[in-house]
């Protein structure tokens, strides 16, 4: 028979042993990495200074795109007037007419790669100088909330096939870079927001400049 001292000891490794699996699991929780997912091109998109960016290249890219269209216009017409004239247009006209619209077509494909070459440079300027005050931001976000790692899933190559809404961070970021933009220093920014379980956001284009037609 066991004396009383063994069962008392018996009975408290019973009591103990949950004890301990619930303090490992708390443990455990405890020390698991807090993870974010951030879309930054759509957050720098979505910031005052994204808007006035893409708003900017709007405006300095609108004559150039109707310059092309204009000129896009003129081609289509002289094709019309080759196509009207197949049956009564002598042969040298036809071939002066189509070395006319061959030309033209050539010197609009130009103008336009020049003009998107142009547009590419502008977006990068732009993303670089609002990049550089996101990461800013981020850095603050995730040191006051205890993000181990935040993924940038904007990028079609980024490895996330899913992520819930709950660890998407991205309002949080565009709220508090236009915060620290209007003030000048950054405001303490809101917990991030839960909401229904969202896919990985699509790639977004930061300045929303219209392109050129080709």
């Amino acid at each position: 028979m066991r004396s009383d001292r063994e069962d008392i000891v018996v009975r408290s490794t019973w009591i103990a042993l949950p004890l301990l699996a619930v303090a490992g699991i708390c443990m455990a929780q405890a020390q698991q990495p807090k993870v974010g997912v951030l879309n930054i091109q759509s957050a720098i998109a979505s910031t005052q200074d994204g808007k006035k960016a893409g708003a900017d290249l709007q405006a300095k890219y609108a004559p150039k795109r109707k310059e092309v269209e204009d000129e896009q216009n003129g081609i289509n017409s002289l094709k019309d007037q080759l196509q009207k004239g197949q049956n009564t247009m002598s042969e040298t006209a036809k071939a002066e007419l189509v070395r006319d619209i061959d030309d033209k077509t050539k010197r609009l494909n130009r103008k336009m790669e020049d003009a998107e070459a142009d547009l590419q440079q502008d977006q990068q300027k732009a993303l670089q100088a609002i990049g550089q005050k996101m990461m800013v931001v981020i850095d603050k976000f995730a040191k006051e909330h205890g993000y181990t790692l935040i993924i940038d899933v904007s990028s079609p190559q980024t490895p996330v096939l899913y992520a819930a809404a709950s660890i998407d961070i991205t309002k949080d970021i565009v709220q508090l870079y236009d915060n620290h933009n209007e003030t000048g220093a950054p405001a303490s920014p809101a917990a991030p927001s839960s909401s229904s379980a969202a896919p990985k956001p699509a790639p977004h284009t930061p300045a929303s400049a219209a392109k050129p037609n080709h």
